[in-house]
Parts: C-alpha cells; structure tokens; sequence
C-alpha cells in the first residue's frame, strides 16, 4: 500500500466536502473536550488534596479525648479525661514521634489601638510548628522557653496583621487578646484556605501555658491539661504502625485495661483528606463516563459518515481496483480518511477542551491543571476512534467486487 497516495486521497475526499467533514468532526471534537476538560478537573483536584495534606502535614496524627461512660452512659465524645503535659513529656520519648504538641482551640476579640477582630486563638507549644510545616515570614515563631514561662507573647497569622495594621508593621506592637496584653514576635507565613473553606491565617497562636491560664481560662479542673494532642510522625516512619504503637502507649498512659473501651480517639489527617477526595473521585468518574459516551457517539457519526461515503463513491472504488488498486490501497485510503477527521477534530477539540477547563475553574471555583500528557492522551484517543469506528466501512469498500462497483450507479 502507497501511504501517501492513500493520504492524498483521503485529504482530497475530506476536502471535497468540507462541511459534512465539520459536522462529522463535530462529535468527536465535543468527545476530546469532554476529556480535556475531566482529565484536568481530576489532576487539579488531585493536586489540591496533596497540597492539603502537604500544608495540614501528611505524617501528622491528632488525638482527643472520647467519650466518658459511666454506668453504661456516654456524655459524649470529649467528655473524658483530658491529656496533661505530663502525657506530651511521655510522647516525646517515642522513637516515632518527630514533634509532640498539645493544643487548646478557642476563640475570641484581638484589639490593636481602635481596631478589633473577632478571631481563633491556638494555645500550643513550640512543635506545633514543625508539626504544621508552619514558619513566620517577619520575626519569629514560638519557643520552648516562651511556652515554659507562660510569655505574654503572641504570633498572627498574615490576616490578623494585615486587618488591625493596615499595612504597617505589626512587629513589636501590643495587641490585647480578650483583654490580655501581648507582644507580637512574629508573622505566619500565608496558607490560604482551608479543606473547609476557612481562613487559616485568621490565627493568633500563643504558648498554651498562657492560653490556659490567662487568655482562654480554665475549661478542665485537670491541672496542665490540654485539649487534643498533635504527633508529627519520624520521616519513613509507617504511619499505620506509628498509629498502633501511639494507641498502645496511650492505653498504658490512661490505664485502660485490655479489653476495655478506649476513651480517646487517634484522627490521621492524611486518611481524613483522602476520604474526602472520593467524592472528588467519584466526580472523575461521573465526567469520565459522559467523556467517553461522546467519544462513542462521535465514534458512531464517523461510521455512518463512512458509509455513507462509500456508498457515494462504489463507482470510483471499482474504477480504481480496475486499474490496479489493491483491497488494502482501499482500505488505507478510507482508514486515513477515518482518522483525519478524529485527528481534526481531536485537535480543535482539546483546544476546546483547555476553554472548558478554564472556564469551569473560573465560574464553578474547580481546580484544574492542564499538561501537554493530558492534551496527548485525548487527541490519541480520538485517533483510537477513528481507527476502530473507521475499520468497519474501510472494510466494506475493500472487500467490493471491482465488477460490481463499476455497474454501479
């Protein structure tokens, strides 16, 4: 078989009617941009789940107290004994354990001269920021000796500063924290958003010690206690393995005999992000399904197209066999045929395709992340399309007897 000839020919046929061929290209291209557009809607998210896991930390495992059952009932999950310092001590002598920190969550008003805010307040010690990948851009974060001390010391997130300050510096400033005078010694770095749709730099952190006794009061009669604890795992480390032993360890801290009910509860931060995300992957597959349903239509148009022009053009597939043409000289052209439209089409669909992504991304506040693989992957599947639609009626014509194509009319 002459490739090119066969090519010349199938360019010649697509350009003798142009608008047949828009109308034939025009499923597929509507196929190609279904997959454009989902493909990239499915790597933007998934790309923003690792961006979530990398900002909240990956290899970061969160306990808090479970619920306290007396006689039978249960007042509910939190009810029971507090963690103390003591059991952050205890926790740090594990060989998994990179960065141990208790946490105290409150809120409350942030006034700077006239300007206030209402705002949440993190009471923790200084591993909290190497367990949330969390450094200052202006000044410094909190120290172990600020946390021992209980200092009147305060770092704010880039919201904070930007709304009581307007622009100035809010190094060394004094800010009061429902009414408790503190220095701030340091700006968050930006993080954005939260997986819930939160504002994370809208944070004041300042050293439990002082959140306990001065800024947030006493909400346990446990002395030292401390709301939730947050474990930054070892680097290589296996986490499911870390999350066993820290289980184990707190059951003897707790003195929970065996077989008793735990009454805490250990929370995997990566695991909970990643549950979310099925119903992003659900989502992929929802657009997966409508992209190849218009594949297979457009597949379907291309068939009949092709059969149709077969049928147009028996008189000229037997004057060519007459002269010399092969079955296979026939079957390239009208394959090549096939697949010039998919490839047309699939050309102009992914450049439909990248508008669709973009402006799903601009009005439905979806992530997407185009690449060139993705733009591959779906111009070859409408060339997959045309080849497998296309081999049907390439076929047809290949197999028509010369004599028999030339009596027809």
């Amino acid at each position: 078989m002459k490739y090119g000839v066969a090519l010349r020919s199938a360019i010649e046929a697509l350009r003798s009617n142009p608008m047949r061929s828009f109308l034939t290209m025009l499923g597929i291209m509507i196929g190609v941009a279904s997959v454009m557009a989902m493909m990239a809607i499915s790597e933007g998210a998934a790309r923003q789940v690792d961006e979530q896991i990398s900002s909240l930390g990956a290899n970061n495992l969160t306990v808090r107290p479970g619920a306290d059952r007396r006689g039978g009932r249960s007042s509910g999950a939190g009810s029971a004994t507090p963690f103390t310092d003591s059991d952050l001590e205890a926790l740090r002598s594990e060989p998994y354990a990179l960065a141990v920190t208790g946490r105290i969550n409150g809120s409350g008003t942030v006034v700077a001269g006239e300007t206030n805010w209402t705002t949440s307040i993190y009471g923790v010690n200084a591993d909290f920021f190497i367990s949330q990948d969390w450094q200052a851009q202006e000044g410094r974060v909190l120290e172990d000796i600020d946390v021992t001390t209980g200092a009147a010391v305060a770092v704010i997130g880039s919201t904070i500063a930007d709304t009581l300050f307007e622009g100035s510096s809010a190094m060394g400033q004094r800010i009061r924290v429902n009414n408790v005078p503190l220095t701030v010694i340091g700006i968050l770095d930006t993080k954005g958003q939260s997986n819930f749709g939160s504002d994370r730099d809208d944070v004041v952190v300042i050293p439990i010690k002082t959140a306990r006794n001065r800024v947030l009061g006493g909400h346990s009669t446990t002395p030292n206690y401390v709301s939730s604890i947050e474990l930054s795992v070892t680097s290589g480390y296996d986490m499911t393995r870390a999350q066993d032993e820290l289980e184990e360890r707190l059951r003897t801290l707790r003195r929970i005999r065996p077989g008793a009910t735990d009454d805490f509860r250990v929370f995997n931060i990566a695991d909970f992000i990643r549950a979310r995300s099925s119903t992003q992957a659900t989502f992929g597959i929802l657009l997966a399904f409508t992209a190849a349903v218009s594949l297979i239509v457009g597949g379907v148009g291309v068939m009949n197209i092709m059969l149709v022009s077969v049928t147009e053009r028996t008189r000229e597939i037997g004057l060519r066999m007459a002269i010399g043409a092969r079955g296979q000289d026939i079957l390239g052209q009208f394959l090549f045929e096939a697949i010039g439209l998919c490839l047309l089409g699939g050309i102009m669909g992914s450049g439909l395709g990248v508008g669709a992504a973009e402006l799903a991304a601009k009005l439905g506040d979806f992530p997407v992340k185009i690449s060139p693989f993705i733009a591959v992957i779906a111009i070859g599947s409408a060339v997959v399309v045309g080849l497998f639609f296309g081999f049907f009626p390439a076929r047809r014509a290949a197999k028509l007897n010369p004599i028999e194509a030339l009596r027809h009319d």
